[in-house]
C-alpha cells in the first residue's frame, strides 16, 4: 500500500510545480510593485513598513498556525489531522522563508513603525523611559530572532520525525518522540507566540497593554491557518491518493474547525473590549476610541457583522458545510476578512491626531495600494514555497501506528 501511496503523490508533482511556479510568479509582480510604492509614494519609507507589518503578520501566521495544529493533532489524534497532516507539516516548512521577510522589519524598519525606538520621544515620556530596558532596537532583534529559533526546532525535530516514520515501517519510535514533543511545545508555542505579538503589535502602542491580546493574536493565526488548508484540501479532494480520505464529510469538519475558531475569535475579543470598557481607564480606553472615530468605526463594525456573524450562520448548518462551492467560499471570505482585521489593529495607531488632549483620535480610516503590493509579493512566495514543500513527501504519512485502518 505505501508503494501506491508513494507512486500517486509522485504523479502529482507537475500539478504542484505549476503551482508554485505560478505563485512564484505572483510573488515576483509584486515585489516589482512594492519596490515601485517604496521608490516612488509619498511618505514612502514609512508607508511601506506599515503595510509590510500587515503582510508580514498576515503571512507569518499560516506556518505558525499549522505548527500549532500540527502539535495539537500529535496529542491529541484524531482522522481529522491525518488527512491534513502533510498539508500542515508543508506549510509549517515555510517558516525560514517568513524569517527572511522579518529581516526587513529588523534591519531596516523599526524606526519607521515604533514610538519607543525613538530617544526624543522617549526622554518626554515617563512610561517609555520605564520600559526602555525591554523596549529597545537590540532587545526588540534578540527576541525575534530567539522566536524564530525556537519555532524552527518545533518545526524541524517534527519534520525529521515524520520523515523517520515513512522510512520504518515497523516502529512506533517516531510517533512517540512527536507526542512527547508537542505537549510541552504547545505550552513553548504559546509563550512565545504572545511574546512575539507584544513586540511586533502590541508595542505599536507603547502605553497600551491587554492581557488577551496574545491568545487573540493565535486565534487568528489559526484562523488563516483553517481557511488556507481548507482551500488546498479541497484542490486535492479529487486527486489520489489524499482523496479518499478527504471526503465531504472530513472536509465539512474543516468547516466546523473554521466555525469554531471563529466563535473563539468573537468571544476573546469581545471579552477585551468589555474588560477594558469596563475598566475605563485612560491608558486602555484610548485605544479603542482610536479604532471607534473618524471612519474606523465602519469598520469595526464591519468586522462584527462580517468576521462573526454573517460566516456563523452559514458554517453552523451542517448542511451548508457540506457543500464544497459554501466551504470554499466561506474559506476566501476569512482569508479576506483576516486581512482588515490585522489592518484595523495596526493601521489606526499611525493615524492618531495629537490636538493637546485628544491624541486618542483617529485622521480617518486609510489604506494604500501598497497594502495590496506588499500583501501579494510576500503572498505569492510563501505559496510557491509551500506548495515546492508538499511535493517532498508522500500525501498521505506512511506507518501511523493510530490509524491502521486508513491504509487500507
Amino acid at each position: 500500500m505505501n508503494e501506491k501511496i508513494i507512486q500517486q503523490s509522485e504523479a502529482l508533482c507537475p500539478d504542484f510545480d505549476y503551482l508554485r511556479n505560478r505563485f512564484f510568479l505572483v510573488g515576483i509582480v509584486g515585489l516589482i510593485a512594492s519596490l515601485i510604492g517604496l521608490l516612488l509614494s509619498n511618505d514612502h519609507y514609512n508607508q511601506f513598513f506599515r503595510s509590510y507589518l500587515v503582510a508580514f503578520t498576515y503571512w507569518v501566521s499560516i506556518p505558525l498556525g499549522s505548527l500549532l495544529i500540527l502539535m495539537i493533532h500529535q496529542v491529541g489524534g484524531g482522522t481529522w489531522g491525518f488527512t491534513i497532516r502533510r498539508q500542515l507539516e508543508a506549510a509549517s516548512r515555510t517558516l525560514p522563508l517568513l524569517f527572511i521577510f522579518a529581516l526587513p522589519i529588523l534591519v531596516f524598519g523599526i524606526h519607521s513603525l515604533y514610538e519607543w525606538s525613538h530617544t526624543d520621544v522617549v526622554a518626554d515620556d515617563a512610561l517609555l523611559r520605564y520600559k526602555a530596558s525591554f523596549l529597545n532596537e537590540t532587545q526588540f532583534r534578540i527576541r525575534s530572532v530567539i522566536y524564530f529559533i525556537i519555532w524552527g526546532v518545533l518545526v524541524y525535530f517534527l519534520s525529521k520525525w515524520t520523515a523517520q516514520q515513512d522510512r520504518e515501517p515497523n516502529s512506533t519510535n517516531a510517533t512517540w518522540k512527536m507526542q512527547k514533543l508537542s505537549g510541552p511545545g504547545i505550552v513553548i508555542f504559546f509563550l512565545t507566540t504572545t511574546m512575539s505579538s507584544i513586540d511586533w503589535l502590541m508595542s505599536l502602542e507603547p502605553h497600551w497593554f491587554s492581557s488577551i491580546f496574545g491568545v487573540i493574536q493565535i486565534i487568528g493565526q489559526a484562523l488563516i491557518t483553517w481557511a488556507f488548508i481548507t482551500l488546498v484540501s479541497i484542490h486535492l479532494s479529487h486527486k489520489e491518493p489524499i482523496g479518499r480520505l478527504l471526503t465531504g464529510g472530513r472536509l465539512a469538519d474543516l468547516g466546523t474547525f473554521m466555525l469554531a475558531t471563529v466563535m473563539l475569535w468573537a468571544y476573546t475579543s469581545f471579552s477585551q473590549l468589555l474588560i477594558i470598557w469596563s475598566g475605563n481607564l485612560p491608558e486602555e480606553i484610548t485605544w479603542f476610541i482610536t479604532r471607534t472615530s473618524g471612519g474606523w468605526e465602519y469598520l469595526s463594525y464591519g468586522l462584527i457583522g462580517l468576521h462573526f456573524f454573517f460566516p456563523f450562520f452559514f458554517l453552523i448548518s451542517s448542511t451548508m458545510k457540506s457543500k464544497i462551492s459554501v466551504l470554499k467560499f466561506f474559506a476566501f471570505w476569512l482569508l479576506l476578512v483576516r486581512f482588515f482585521d490585522i489592518i484595523w489593529y495596526t493601521r489606526p495607531t499611525f493615524t492618531k491626531i495629537d490636538p493637546l488632549h485628544a491624541n486618542h483620535y483617529s485622521t480617518g480610516f486609510t489604506m494604500h495600494w501598497l497594502d495590496i503590493a506588499i500583501m501579494v509579493a510576500i503572498g505569492g512566495f510563501v505559496i510557491s514555497m509551500f506548495f515546492s514543500q508538499l511535493k517532498k513527501q508522500p500525501l498521505i504519512a506512511l506507518n501511523d501506528p493510530r490509524y491502521p485502518e486508513l491504509y487500507d
